[in-house]
């Protein structure tokens, strides 16, 4: 099994900034893409990022040229730095990693969650 736990979280106010992290633990044998999702109150998950094996990254267009995703796989862990934020970036933000052991198909792990909240 994996375990996903994520950290950074907190209350900032609007043009602040956060750095999020998420550490894989358990028995980890190949993890594909990581990233990072978030829920606002009354509406439904969305991407934020995620970063692929290779280092390849895809954000919403809502985060892009603000936030930048990183992975450090030595460590299992995946950061979300996120600059100049906005009220509209609050949310519930969810780690979530595709992992593998020796079966081909991949499966999705996600952590609790981490709230981030950016008062205007």
């Amino acid at each position: 099994q994996v375990q996903l736990v994520e950290s950074g979280g907190g209350l900032v106010q609007a043009g602040g900034s956060l750095r999020l992290s998420c550490v894989a633990s358990g028995t980890i044998f190949i993890i594909r893409t990581m990233g990072w999702y978030r829920q606002a109150p009354g509406k439904q998950r969305e991407l934020v990022a995620v970063v692929r094996s290779g280092g390849v990254t895809n954000y919403a267009d809502s985060v892009k040229g603000r936030f930048t995703i990183s992975r450090d796989n030595a460590k299992n862990t995946v950061y979300l730095q996120m600059n100049s934020l906005k009220p509209e970036d609050t949310a519930v933000y969810s780690c979530n990693v595709e992992h593998r052991y020796y079966s081909p198909s991949y499966t999705d792990y996600w952590g609790q969650g981490t709230q981030v909240t950016v008062s205007s």
